[in-house]
């Protein structure tokens, strides 16, 4: 028993890169799935093709929940071969309330509640839950670990950036509101309508709904849409930073070699390329 549930963990978690055997073949099989769900998810809410595929659809559905819930139960089964879920029990419940885990359970878990709940308005609230399963994707494409990687290694300054960005948002918000507010009730009625005006100014979006007309309030809309340009590049630089740290990180792993014909110097990742 304890051979089968490590190689079924195996044929899970190992990546698609590795190419070995049966986890290429499930994990390929599991991405196509998640990929048709996500366009039947979106072809269901086409009124002229759910009335004429809506008995297909719901099979569909109840084809790849059955294939997703043996899956789920799988992993929750043979988690414990890996180190951080070592213990039986606690273990499992770790996995089972992990970001993946999760993902994984919410995936599943509105149909089946739709068939012991009335509520039909919950129930489509939490059918919406289904395009979560998108987010399994990262599980088998390295650019999306990238990205997973990046956002989980630069947190904290995004916070920082993010944090920063809300913080003056709401200060020259509340600034136009008072003194807007007198020459347009009606469009400043309230300080969260002046940061509807606040988001558009920062974002250089610009509807026009909601726009400052008193001299003052035209000067912090200017300030506000400059800083806006300024401040909202913090977060896309961050990000440019984590993705060169990645990959910088990810050549110095796999190693340097010097040619011994030329001297030149290339990357082990690199030597199928290189002609010297």
């Amino acid at each position: 028993m304890s051979r089968l549930r490590k190689k079924v963990n195996e044929v899970l978690e190992i990546k698609l890169q590795h190419n070995r055997g049966w986890s290429f073949v499930v994990n390929i099989s599991l991405s196509v799935l998640i990929f048709l769900n996500t366009t039947a998810i979106i072809l269901n809410t086409v009124p002229s093709i759910n009335e004429n595929f809506g008995k297909f659809f719901l099979d569909f559905e109840i084809f790849s929940v059955a294939i997703f819930t043996i899956e789920y139960l799988l992993r929750v089964w043979s988690c414990v071969e890996r180190k951080e879920y070592k213990h039986w029990f606690f273990g499992r419940l770790k996995y089972i309330f992990s970001v993946w885990g999760i993902i994984d359970f919410l995936a599943i878990f509105p149909f089946f509640y739709s068939y012991f709940n009335a509520d039909l308005g919950f129930i489509k609230i939490l059918r919406i839950l289904r395009i979560l399963r998108l987010f399994r994707f990262s599980r088998y494409f390295h650019a999306l670990r990238v990205i997973q990687n990046v956002v989980k290694a630069k947190k904290e300054e995004l916070l920082l950036s993010m944090s920063f960005i809300i913080f003056l948002l709401l200060i020259l918000s509340s600034i136009v509101f008072y003194i807007e507010h007198d020459a347009q009730p009606k469009a400043f009625s309230s300080i969260p309508d002046a940061l509807w005006w606040g988001v558009n100014a920062m974002a250089t979006v610009g509807y026009g709904d909601i726009y400052p007309i008193t001299p003052v309030g035209k000067i912090l809309g200017g300030l506000m849409a400059i800083l806006g340009v300024s401040i909202f590049a913090l977060p896309t630089g961050i990000m440019a930073s984590g993705f060169a740290e990645q990959i910088r990180g990810r050549r110095s792993r796999q190693g340097k070699v010097v040619c011994p014909h030329c001297g030149e110097t290339y990357y082990l990742a690199e030597r199928h390329k290189h002609q010297g």
